[in-house]
């Protein structure tokens, strides 16, 4: 259960691959961004997606599907699996969250308003994970795949290892 970020959108002063920031106003820009750009698209974000998806942000820490259910659950007793599953394929269609494979889990994105492949650090100690951008590592991924005839349909990028606080700790 991680989740991440970025420049704009960073954690714990101590951990300072991030830097520092409020956290409920990252939790409120997230949301009013999710808010402006659905109604741009003019798709809803339901009061259900808008609650998963601040589940999502309420850390940096990626979080799983059923930890969110188990959440809802506390909040309203009638929710289900595919409720949850609905709910993110819907933030994940609109680029307002992210699924980290090697952990099964969701983060929110930071850059929600362009297309991206999903590239992110991960600590093993604290849990905390962070997008990142490359563009470079974008383009030689394409090149790599165009000059031995494939086509990439979709990418995700995760290196897991220790995060600048927890190497000092």
């Amino acid at each position: 259960m991680r989740k991440k970020t970025t420049t704009k959108n960073t954690v714990k002063a101590n951990r300072n691959w991030r830097g520092s920031h409020d956290h409920n106003a990252c939790v409120v820009d997230a949301l009013s961004t999710a808010s402006s750009l659905c109604d741009k698209r003019r798709v809803r974000l339901t009061a259900l997606r808008r609650r998963v998806l601040e589940l999502i942000w309420s850390s940096h820490k990626p979080i799983g599907a059923y930890a969110l259910l188990d959440i809802l659950k506390s909040e309203h007793s009638s929710a289900q699996p595919p409720t949850v599953y609905r709910a993110l394929d819907f933030l994940k269609e609109q680029g307002l969250v992210h699924r980290i494979e090697s952990l099964n889990a969701f983060i929110g994105c930071t850059e929600p308003y362009h297309s991206h492949s999903g590239m992110f650090f991960i600590c093993d100690h604290c849990g905390d994970a962070v997008e990142m951008e490359g563009a470079g590592i974008d383009a030689a991924m394409q090149n790599t795949a165009e000059a031995r005839g494939f086509q990439i349909q979709t990418r995700t990028i995760e290196a897991s290892g220790l995060c600048p606080g927890c190497q000092m700790a």
